[in-house]
C-alpha cells in the first residue's frame, strides 16, 4: 500500500466524520457541545466508550508489549474491570445527583476553591499527557509509513492530525463524539478481527491450532504471581490497574462526560457495566494479535522496525499489516482502525479539555449568555494548540512502550485526584483547603522520589503501578492531617 493510497484512505475516512459532525453539529450551542442535551442512549455510549478506552496505545502499543511481557497486561485488564464497577455504582450516582457539568464541581460544594481547581489542574495534566501519548502514537505511524516518503516533518504530520480533529469536532463537541466513537469502535474491531483471520491463514493454521501450538505458549503466560517483587506481580498489576481505572475514568472529565450525556443515573450504570464486560474480552483478543504478530515476525524474518535508530515494538503491527504482503485488505482495514482507535480518544480528550477549561477556569457559565459561543470557541483551538507543542515534545523525550508510560504518567498525575475523592466519599470532614496544593505536591514528589530508587536499593524490589494507589493513600493522609470539623451543609455524599 503506497504513501498516497494511505493518505486518500484518510481523507475519505475523514469526510465521513464530517458528514456526521454536520448532522449532529447543527445547533451549534454549548449544551450539545458539553452534554449532548443529556439525550444520548446508553448502548451507543457503551459501544463507543470501547473504542475511546482502547485508543491507538491498545490497538499497536498491547500487541507490541507481548514479547517482553506476555500476557501480563491482563492482570492490568482485571484490575480495569473492578474499577469500572466502582465507577458506576459509587462514583455515577454522585456525579447525576449533583448535576454537574464538570465533575470536579464536586470537590467545590465538598472542600472548595482550593481542591476545586486542584482537580481541574490534575485532570488538566493528566488528559493533556494521555491525549498527547495516544495521538504521538498515530502520528508516528503516519511519519512512518506516509510523510516520510514525501521529505514531510514530523510537526506537520501533528500538526495536520489534531487540525483534522479540530474541524469535526468545534461545533458538535461531545454530541459528535458519541456518534463518531460508534463508528471508530465498528472500524477497529472489524481491523484487529479481519488481522487475526489473514494471519492465521498466511501461517496455514485454524484458530484453535494457533491457541494450541508451542509458538503461542512462549507467550501466553497471563499470571505472574512467582516474585512479589517483581514489577508485574498480579496483586500490583490487579490493583494498579484498578486504581488507574477508577481514576483515568472514574475522575477524568473525559470518559465521565460521555456518560453524563445519558439520560439518567440508570442508563450510565447500564453502559459503565456491558462496556466493562466488553472491554476485558476485546483486549485479550489484541493480546492474541500481539502473539500472532511476533509468530508471524519470526517465521518470515521480519525485522523490528527502528525509529531514530532504535527497535520499536509499537511499530511491529503496522510494518506487518502494511509491508508483509499479508494483501490489500488488511492493510486497508488496518490503517482504518489505527485512525478509528487513535481519533477516538483523541477527539474526546480535545472536547473534554475544552469543557474543562471553560467551566472549570474561565467560568463560562457565569459569562454573558452572549458570549459564551464565542469563549468556548477560542478555548477549542487553544487546546489544540497546546495538544500540537506536547505531542511533538514527545519524539524527543520518549524513550519506552507508548502504553508503558501512559500508566506511569497516571501514577504521578491522577494521585491527588484519588486522594480528593476518596476522602469527600468516604469521610464527613472538611479540609483547610488552602493548604491542599501543599498536600497534593508532597505526595507527588514523594512519589516521583520513590519511583526513580533503583530496584537493588530497595531489596530487588521493583516499583510498579502500585504508585498511584500510593499517591492517592498519601493524599488522603495528608488531607487527613488537614482536616476541619464538619460543617451542616450539603456535601455531596
Amino acid at each position: 500500500m503506497t504513501p498516497t493510497h494511505i493518505l486518500l484512505l484518510i481523507g475519505g475516512y475523514f469526510l465521513l466524520l464530517l458528514l456526521i459532525s454536520y448532522f449532529t453539529g447543527k445547533n451549534d450551542s454549548n449544551v450539545d457541545f458539553f452534554k449532548a442535551g443529556k439525550s444520548s442512549p446508553w448502548y451507543l455510549v457503551a459501544f463507543g466508550m470501547v473504542g475511546a478506552s482502547l485508543s491507538g496505545v491498545t490497538f499497536i502499543s498491547v500487541p507490541g508489549w507481548v514479547q517482553a511481557s506476555e500476557f501480563s497486561y491482563m492482570q492490568v485488564v482485571f484490575g480495569y474491570f473492578v474499577g469500572y464497577l466502582i465507577t458506576a455504582f459509587v462514583l455515577l450516582p454522585i456525579y447525576y445527583r449533583l448535576n454537574v457539568t464538570s465533575i470536579y464541581e464536586y470537590l467545590e460544594q465538598r472542600f472548595g476553591w482550593h481542591s476545586y481547581k486542584l482537580g481541574a489542574v490534575s485532570f488538566f495534566i493528566s488528559r493533556v499527557l494521555g491525549a498527547a501519548f495516544r495521538l504521538f502514537l498515530v502520528a508516528i505511524v503516519l511519519q512512518q509509513f506516509v510523510f516520510d516518503a514525501w521529505n514531510v516533518p514530523f510537526e506537520v504530520t501533528v500538526t495536520l492530525s489534531i487540525l483534522l480533529i479540530w474541524i469535526y469536532t468545534f461545533k458538535g463537541g461531545i454530541k459528535t463524539i458519541v456518534w463518531t466513537d460508534t463508528l471508530q469502535t465498528l472500524f477497529m474491531l472489524v481491523s484487529v478481527g479481519l488481522s487475526i483471520y489473514f494471519i492465521l491463514g498466511k501461517l496455514d493454521w485454524s484458530f484453535s491450532e494457533f491457541l494450541a501450538s508451542n509458538e503461542f505458549k512462549q507467550y501466553s503466560r497471563v499470571i505472574f504471581a512467582d516474585d512479589f517483587f517483581e514489577k508485574q506481580h498480579f496483586i500490583k498489576s490487579f490493583l494498579g490497574g484498578m486504581f488507574v481505572t477508577i481514576c483515568m475514568t472514574g475522575l477524568d472529565q473525559d470518559m465521565m462526560q460521555k456518560n453524563l450525556t445519558c439520560r439518567n443515573l440508570k442508563d450510565a450504570q447500564k453502559n459503565m457495566v456491558s462496556f466493562s464486560v466488553v472491554l476485558v474480552a476485546v483486549t485479550f483478543v489484541f493480546m492474541l494479535l500481539g502473539a500472532l504478530l511476533f509468530i508471524y515476525a519470526e517465521k518470515y524474518q521480519i525485522a523490528m522496525p527502528l525509529m531514530d535508530g532504535k527497535p520499536k515494538s509499537d511499530l511491529l503491527f503496522p510494518e506487518i499489516a502494511l509491508n508483509s504482503g499479508l494483501g490489500i485488505t488488511v492493510a486497508i482495514t488496518f490503517m482504518l482502525g489505527l485512525i478509528a482507535a487513535a481519533y477516538s480518544s483523541a477527539d474526546s480528550a480535545l472536547t473534554s479539555l475544552t469543557t474543562s477549561f471553560c467551566v472549570d477556569f474561565l467560568g463560562i457559565e457565569k459569562k454573558p449568555e452572549a458570549n459564551r459561543k464565542s469563549i468556548r470557541k477560542r478555548t477549542h483551538v487553544g487546546m489544540s494548540l497546546v495538544l500540537i507543542l506536547v505531542v511533538i515534545t514527545f519524539k524527543h523525550v520518549l524513550d519506552t512502550n507508548v502504553i508503558d508510560g501512559l500508566l506511569q504518567v497516571a501514577g504521578y498525575t491522577y494521585g491527588p485526584l484519588l486522594g480528593l475523592f476518596s476522602f469527600g466519599i468516604f469521610t464527613k470532614y472538611m479540609v483547610k483547603d488552602r493548604y491542599v496544593w501543599i498536600v497534593a505536591l508532597a505526595s507527588v514528589l514523594f512519589v516521583l522520589f520513590l519511583a526513580k530508587i533503583p530496584a537493588e536499593n530497595l531489596g530487588g524490589y521493583a516499583v510498579g503501578y502500585e504508585l498511584l494507589p500510593l499517591n492517592g493513600l498519601l493524599t488522603f493522609i495528608g488531607l487527613w492531617l488537614i482536616r476541619d470539623k464538619p460543617k451542616n451543609r450539603e456535601t455531596g455524599h
